[in-house]
């Protein structure tokens, strides 16, 4: 895919083969009810958030708005800095990372936005560039 394409990608997620074990095993996974009610817990704080700007949602925030809710935690505007440098991020994704984090931050039921849920977001923006191995890149917080 073309650069400017995936830039309008927020989540870059490599998902590595199943594992015939796993596929037969009695592996328990999360099951999907408390998943939902994460995900909608987290989009009614977005809305009582930003209804008074017209955004549903925090994919919804002009970049101006987005300021005003997204603030970058202590360390971020170096990690953010590090990721343009490095990876060559553009003006669209380093918006596109922060209302990622904001996300992150909402289904964590933070306030604000912590650099670890910022790492994280940098590192879905990553996987398309490393081929989904992230460990010791700039985007690890450890």
């Amino acid at each position: 895919m073309s650069g400017p394409l995936l830039d309008r990608i927020d989540l870059h997620v490599w998902v590595p083969p199943v594992d015939v074990s796993r596929l037969a095993g009695d592996v328990t996974e999360e099951a999907s009810a408390p998943v939902r009610t994460r995900v909608e817990t987290a989009r009614a704080v977005q809305r009582a958030r930003t209804e008074h700007v017209g955004a549903p949602c925090n994919a919804d925030l002009t970049p101006k708005q987005l300021k005003n809710v997204a603030r970058l935690p202590p360390g971020g505007r170096a990690l953010l800095a590090e990721a343009l440098r490095r990876r060559g991020f553009s003006a669209r994704a380093f918006h596109r990372v922060l209302r990622v984090a904001r996300t992150i931050a909402d289904l964590d039921r933070s306030e604000s936005i912590g650099l670890a849920q910022l790492a994280e977001a940098v590192r879905y923006r990553l996987l398309a560039d490393v081929g989904g191995d992230c460990s010791g890149s700039l985007a690890d917080p450890r």
